[in-house]
């Protein structure tokens, strides 16, 4: 039986098949080899469509300039490089929204983790804060900076009698 459950000379591919009281050497199949070689996944999917920029409200001509990234699914098994990247962007709390650039470099590492994360475009209804309004803004969980406005007091005239 060991001499029958050796490779017997068909490579370390092969497959054993038990065939009553005997071991048989199944030879694998060669079409089987592409299938783990190569993407199968066609290139159109990664190729933006204009039904996308309608879709999530977004101009291909004028991308917004900040994300707001919110980590929303935990690192917990996860792979050492998802953990790291997930550790340099700041998203170690969950459910924290920060801000990172649009740029080629910190999209790079977005994309890595996009499956654990929600990235939303920075939002100004209010438009862009001043230095003093810095301190009275907050950042909401649609992705929007809302500015608190403190209501300032009305100067009186004086009456003239």
């Amino acid at each position: 039986m060991a001499a029958v459950a050796g490779r017997g000379g068909l490579g370390p591919a092969a497959a054993w098949k038990m065939l009553g009281k005997r071991m048989e050497a199944v030879a694998p199949a060669a079409w089987v080899r592409c299938l783990f070689t190569r993407s199968r996944i066609p290139d159109s999917v990664f190729q933006p469509r204009p039904g996308d920029h309608e879709k999530y409200g977004g101009d291909p001509e004028q991308p917004h300039k900040i994300h707001v990234v919110t980590r929303i699914k935990s690192v917990i098994g996860r792979p050492y490089w998802e953990k790291k990247i997930i550790h340099d962007l700041g998203l170690d709390k969950a459910h924290q929204p920060t801000l990172h650039k649009n740029i080629p470099s910190v999209n790079s590492k977005l994309k890595v983790v996009k499956h654990l994360i929600r990235i939303q475009p920075l939002k100004l209804p209010y438009g862009l804060p001043t230095e003093e309004e810095m301190s009275d803004t907050f950042l909401t969980s649609k992705g929007e900076l809302v500015i608190k406005r403190h209501l300032k007091p009305v100067e009186q005239k004086a009456i003239k009698s």
